[in-house]
């Protein structure tokens, strides 16, 4: 989540974050790392390292700020686990002690570089799911050159039916709006082709859908249009948003390498680069994923932010600023209260429960992942 681009956030009130400190391919070292650069940054907030007492001291390195604390958690889902196994085995897993914070009350935010399945699927049985919420998504902005766009899902769902793009639709115009200041945004649908017929079964009837509804519906988008900001919001299942996602930061490390291996071929490319320097820097900062910081998990009744499984300590504070960010701006609340009520709320949806009760349950492990 762009940082820049938040508005209506009570700068004033300090947030709890519960940093699940064994997820991710470089826990704890890195994450802990992380949650102690922002702690420094941000006083004021309070942080809450979930984990392995002694494998978060060791990460430390010393005594821990005054605006930091421990809580124990004995086991963690492994990035190569099946999520929902794994937390019906683990039930003191980091990720479920952290969203079990947020539950009681005691943590604000939940902040996660560990598995993307495992964390939506302790998120839905924790937290619950947002009043006529079937299925939470996860939500990225994505760069352009008149600014950023929401794309989503990008790791939540594959199997995602219809209805469910019309509900991530709802939820990502209602980010757009009320998080990001997009009046009336626009919502694209991602597809093969810019034409209604395009696409398969499930992209046309999710195309009627959206005709059907008072969002400013602008059709389809191929994926050559994103670049080009073809609508404030675009919709998609987690198989083509994780692979869109990775493409394009894939291809931003690819031109990069490619511009360092000519600048350092000979004396003319190292002379070009000094006098280039500053453009490409500017260049470079435009593509920096890492300043994203994280997804929010939306459609749940808390906040949660996932970050990338091969996160380090800047990516680790940053994600840490956005789940401070997404909670000041109360997002969960946003999205519940839109939605209870709302034209695009499912009568039969249920919301779910601290138990995960509800006849959508077992939606709430997924095994594809944009971060895992």
């Amino acid at each position: 989540m762009d940082l820049a681009t938040v508005r209506g956030i009570e700068h004033g009130r300090s947030v709890r974050l519960a940093v699940d400190a064994m997820g991710g391919d470089h826990a704890p070292r890195e994450v802990v790392a992380g949650a102690l650069l922002y702690a420094a940054e941000a006083p004021d907030d309070a942080l809450i390292l979930v984990g392995d007492p002694a494998r978060i001291a060791a990460s430390a390195g010393g005594p821990l700020p005054a605006n930091v604390t421990v809580e124990p958690a004995a086991e963690v889902v492994e990035m190569d686990e099946h999520p929902a196994r794994a937390l019906r085995e683990k039930k003191d897993a980091s990720i479920l002690v952290a969203c079990d914070l947020v539950r009681r009350g005691r943590a604000d935010a939940v902040v996660t570089a560990g598995h993307t399945g495992a964390g939506m699927a302790a998120a839905v049985l924790r937290l619950g799911r947002a009043p006529g919420v079937d299925r939470p998504a996860l939500a990225i902005q994505m760069v352009t050159e008149t600014g950023p766009f929401v794309l989503l899902d990008i790791g939540a769902n594959p199997d995602s039916t219809a209805e469910n793009l019309v509900q991530y639709a709802r939820m990502g115009a209602l980010f757009a709006e009320r998080a990001l200041g997009v009046a009336t945004p626009r919502v694209a649908l991602l597809s093969i082709g810019e034409e209604k017929g395009k696409g398969d079964a499930r992209i046309q009837r999710a195309t009627e859908l959206l005709d059907a509804t008072d969002l400013r519906f602008v059709g389809n988008v191929e994926g050559k249009d994103l670049v080009h900001h073809p609508a404030d919001v675009v919709v998609c299942d987690a198989v083509l948003g994780n692979v869109t996602i990775k493409f394009f930061e894939g291809l931003a490390t690819f031109i990069f390498d490619l511009w360092e291996q000519e600048f350092r071929r000979d004396l003319r490319g190292r002379l070009a680069y000094l006098l280039l320097r500053p453009g490409i820097d500017r260049i470079r900062r435009t593509f920096d994923y890492e300043v994203l910081g994280g997804s929010p998990l939306l459609g749940v009744r808390g906040t949660v932010i996932i970050t990338h499984g091969r996160a380090k300590r800047r990516m680790v504070k940053h994600a840490c600023a956005v789940g401070a960010a997404a909670a000041r701006a109360r997002l969960p609340e946003v999205i519940g209260d839109a939605l209870r009520s709302g034209p695009s709320g499912d009568a039969t949806a249920d919301s779910g429960g601290a138990d995960g009760t509800g006849p959508n349950a077992a939606a709430a492990a997924p095994t594809a992942g944009a971060t895992a």
